[in-house]
């Protein structure tokens, strides 16, 4: 049985992501843009600081997490 207080599927997951980064998505466009790659990131273009696309922001945790 499911609990009732449990975010469902992708619902979960972006609830989890943005508890653990502390940033919002954004509801709509503007987008703000990676600064690695240029492409549109879930984050509102207000968001302050870098802002990377979510394939940015995963390969930039692989590389802090391996950098012994």
């Amino acid at each position: 049985m499911d609990s009732y207080c449990e975010p469902v599927g992708a619902e979960a997951e972006s609830a989890s992501e943005a508890a653990a980064t502390g940033r919002t998505t954004a509801e709509g466009p503007p987008y703000a843009e990676c600064v690695l790659c240029r492409k549109p990131t879930e984050h509102p273009e207000s968001t302050k600081g870098i802002t990377l696309c979510p394939v940015c922001e995963w390969q930039e945790a692989q590389r802090s997490a391996c950098s012994g």
